[in-house]
């Protein structure tokens, strides 16, 4: 059995029965319903995973595809694939999408050579806020294949896992940060390279 037909059920069962808040798909497997972004040239739909940028060029800048949805306190797991030399990508948490520009500016748990499992602030603060032991997270991951991210924000409060290894636990000092925005899915430019995001499960934590 695969970990999609393994991880996906126990996850949305156990959640299930422990809050009232119901975990929710944000990806139907189909369509890009609740999504925008460049869904013309970026990004695509392929065997039921959202699909961005190409192994035979490169994007010209780093692109996104965020949720129409906010989300403040939440517990997020979905399946990432990683493909390409120097292939970089993240998930977008707590983010707003940059006026009249691709960017989106905010916190992303990061995935990438050098980066797997740390905690960046794209676009704002432009450093590494949390960074995660890469030899560790290398034990456990499986490149070009499927692996599982977990992202759960509890107040001021951030944690991340790959395969079930934590990789950050990171409380933010600064209260003039918002703690609140969209959720995305990123495309990093400069290179040739695919990353695919599948069994997208949020389940908000606390009414936000």
């Amino acid at each position: 059995m695969t970990i999609r037909g393994i991880l996906l059920p126990l996850f949305v069962a156990a959640l299930a029965a422990g809050s009232a808040q119901r975990p929710a798909r944000l990806f139907d497997g189909r369509t890009f319903k609740g999504w925008e972004g460049d869904t013309t040239k970026v990004f695509r739909i392929e065997d039921g995973a959202i699909v961005g940028g190409s192994l035979s060029e490169a994007l010209p800048r780093n692109e996104f595809l965020t949720t129409k949805e906010e989300f403040g306190d939440f517990d997020l797991r979905l399946e990432f694939k990683v493909r390409g030399e120097r292939a970089n990508a993240g998930v977008q948490i707590r983010s707003r999408r940059v006026p009249g520009q691709s960017e989106v500016r905010g916190y992303q748990a990061d995935l990438g050579e050098g980066y797997w499992g740390s905690l960046y602030d794209e676009a704002r603060r432009g450093k590494i806020l949390a960074q995660a032991d890469q030899e560790a997270v290398k034990r456990v991951l499986k490149r070009e294949d499927w692996n599982t991210y977990r992202i759960l924000c509890e107040g001021r409060r951030i944690r991340l896992w790959i395969n079930g290894l934590e990789t950050v636990d990171y409380t933010e000092p600064d209260e003039s940060i918002e703690q609140k925005g969209v959720i995305g899915l990123q495309v990093h430019g400069g290179v040739p390279m695919e990353v695919r995001y599948r069994n997208i499960v949020v389940r908000r934590l606390g009414g936000s």
